[in-house]
């Protein structure tokens, strides 16, 4: 009887480490077999660490290399909540004075949790991110503070086990990533041209990386220069950590290549400071400038107001809008450059015929036009000079409508100008077929198109270069960070507008705007001939023309037979004076001023001992007449 109940309990011994093997077996085979490659990418997850390297950012220079944007390499600063356990009261009173944080707070963020995730996995906070830009000078304090963190039970010494937690959070609990940090240095100048640049996650070999990417501006138009390649670090780890004598890769960041603008630092300082001396004279709602230089299309300023800081982005978003190439208006005056230019090289009149201007009344089609002075027979040159809406307007009727139309286009209006920034639009020029019967006297004095400021300019620019369009041209070339020239980008001629000839009368009468009898009389200079054109428009709104609502804009160049610099000024809304001539023209005369120091201009206005002049306006001159247009 009892060997056979040890037989049976043999059999079941059996039978037991029987099934035991072959489920171990079956196990075996199906971890080895068909989840190998999962446990093996597990294994090699668990040993293995790939570190993703960010590169820093491309600079920005102005003409001269000043730098305009620049990035500095920052501290990330992580912290493993694991590994501070029961301390994180302590370490957040350690670290919250220096990365900026409430204690409170911080202590929250440090201690543990244990959380379920969408797998249903418990899984515990091992990385919270603390500050993402910690200067490296500040590091140091960061490591000695973790390194007077105490054992939490005076009363007692500790475990050896205790003992080493405390070592490895000492240690390895609080640490700092690779990060930069965008800085532009001359504040809010430029800050529409360069733009901004802002942190945000991008993928680079399915792994996410932080970087700067471009918002606006240059920033954005060569965001995929700027931003340089990453880099990475292929090494194995242990208990978390790297083991580098078992580093496998370590490929460096490439960095972004430089961008090298036209833009000059000091044209700029120049620019921004008169708009704001414009801004406290005539308080518009808006106000823009541009310099140009006309024989390459070089922009060496363009300032808007309102401006920011892209350091510290605050205010509306429209205060970051580049107006000069966003916003549109009804040119007015300024555009009967284009409307006398296209006359005269259609050979339609020249600058002495006379035209009738009809007192300053003249109706066409039952519309009548009106000038701010009346005038009965004027040359062409002086419609320019007293800039009279009805001598234009007929000009423009013998010049008919698809003539116009097209030399408004080869001007450049109704199509971008092709300048490398965000932003830019193409006016309103509309197709012949949908002008009125009136039209044909509105657009030759600047109503019934809308323009950008930059058109503008380079349009009347254009006749500064002896009739020949230029591409507008901001960005020089793209560097390498040593220096090395990866692409040039030379000045672009677009087309010849009108002839040589032409544009040479065209100089000749935009020489009599600024000078005493002329609409420009306040952008005179003492000793350089300007050439330039005023310019006063109504502005539009949904029921029609605002009242008392003004744009006013000077757009001129000197020295006038051999043009250096063109320049435009612009304000939307000005009170305390409207007219171009008023407002716009001083604002002329405050640039050109310093500008021609600066950029060494040789004078072109000299007394009988050769020497230049000093004052445009001697002893004994004639009162100058009151502002218009």
């Amino acid at each position: 009887m009892m060997q056979a109940n040890f037989q049976r309990r043999l059999i079941w011994v059996g039978v037991f480490f029987g099934v035991a093997t072959s489920g171990l077996a079956t196990r075996l085979i199906w971890i080895q077999g068909v989840q190998h490659e999962f446990y093996a990418r597990v294994a090699w997850t668990n040993q293995h660490l790939h570190i993703l390297r960010q590169p820093r950012r491309g600079n920005i220079l102005d003409a001269k290399g000043n730098v305009l944007a620049r990035s500095e390499p920052m501290l990330r600063v992580y912290a493993n909540p694991c590994l501070i356990g029961p301390y994180a009261n302590q370490v957040a009173h350690l670290l919250a004075p220096l990365i900026n944080w409430d204690e409170v707070a911080l202590a929250q963020r440090l201690t543990p949790t244990v959380q379920t995730n969408s797998k249903g996995q418990l899984v515990t906070n091992s990385y919270v991110d603390l500050r993402r830009k910690l200067p490296h000078e500040q590091w140091p304090a960061v490591t000695q503070a973790m390194a007077r963190v105490q054992f939490y039970d005076p009363t007692r010494r500790p475990t050896r086990e205790e003992a080493a937690f405390l070592r490895d959070l000492r240690r390895y609990a609080v640490y700092g990533g690779e990060a930069h940090r965008r800085v532009y240095p001359s504040g809010q100048l430029a800050a529409h041209v360069i733009g901004f640049a802002q942190e945000d996650q991008a993928l680079f070999n399915g792994r996410s990386l932080l970087r700067l990417v471009g918002r606006d501006g240059i920033e954005r138009w060569f965001d995929d220069w700027l931003v340089g390649t990453p880099g990475w670090r292929e090494t194995k780890k242990g208990l978390g950590w790297e083991l580098v004598a078992l580093r496998e890769q370590d490929v460096p960041a490439r960095p972004g290549s430089d961008v090298v603008l036209t833009v000059d630092l000091c044209v700029q300082q120049i620019v921004e400071s008169a708009l704001v001396q414009a801004v406290q004279r005539h308080h518009p709602t808006s106000a823009m400038a541009l310099v140009v230089r006309p024989r390459t299309g070089d922009i060496l300023a363009m300032a808007t107001w309102p401006t920011y800081d892209p350091n510290h982005i605050t205010g509306p978003p429209d205060w970051r809008r580049n107006r000069i190439i966003s916003d549109v208006f009804e040119p007015g005056s300024t555009f009967k450059v284009v409307t006398v230019a296209a006359a005269l090289n259609e050979r339609v009149v020249t600058l002495e015929d006379l035209i009738d201007c009809e007192g300053g009344r003249w109706s066409y089609f039952g519309h009548t036009l009106t000038d701010h002075e009346g005038h009965r027979v004027l040359s062409v040159r002086e419609i320019l000079t007293k800039s009279s809406n009805v001598g234009a307007a007929k000009i423009g009727v013998m010049l008919g409508e698809p003539r116009l139309e097209q030399y408004i286009r080869r001007f450049g209006f109704g199509e971008p100008t092709g300048i490398p920034l965000p932003g830019e639009v193409q006016g309103i020029v509309h197709p012949v077929l949908r002008w009125d019967k009136v039209m044909i006297t509105r657009v030759p004095i600047g109503y019934g198109v809308a323009v950008t400021p930059l058109q503008m300019v380079m349009a009347v620019a254009a006749v500064a270069n002896g009739g020949e369009l230029m591409r507008p041209r901001l960005v020089q070339r793209i560097q390498e960070p040593d220096g090395g020239r990866l692409i040039e980008y030379p000045p672009q001629p677009v087309r010849q507008v009108v002839s040589r000839r032409v544009a040479q009368d065209m100089v000749a009468a935009l020489k009599t705007v600024v000078a005493r009898g002329g609409t420009g009389f306040r952008a005179e200079l003492a000793s350089y001939t300007v050439a330039g054109k005023t310019g006063t428009a109504k502005k539009a709104g949904p029921g029609g023309y605002l009242p008392g609502r003004w744009f006013a804009s000077f757009v001129g160049f000197f020295p006038a037979d051999d043009p250096e610099v063109c320049i435009g000024v612009f304000l939307d809304e000005p009170h305390y004076g409207y007219y171009g001539g008023q407002t716009a023209a001083p604002i002329f005369k405050l640039i050109a001023e310093p500008l021609a120091r600066y950029l060494c201009i040789k004078p072109d206005r000299l007394d009988n001992s050769g020497s230049p002049m000093v004052s445009a306006h001697g002893p004994g001159a004639r009162p100058l007449p009151p502002p218009h247009d």
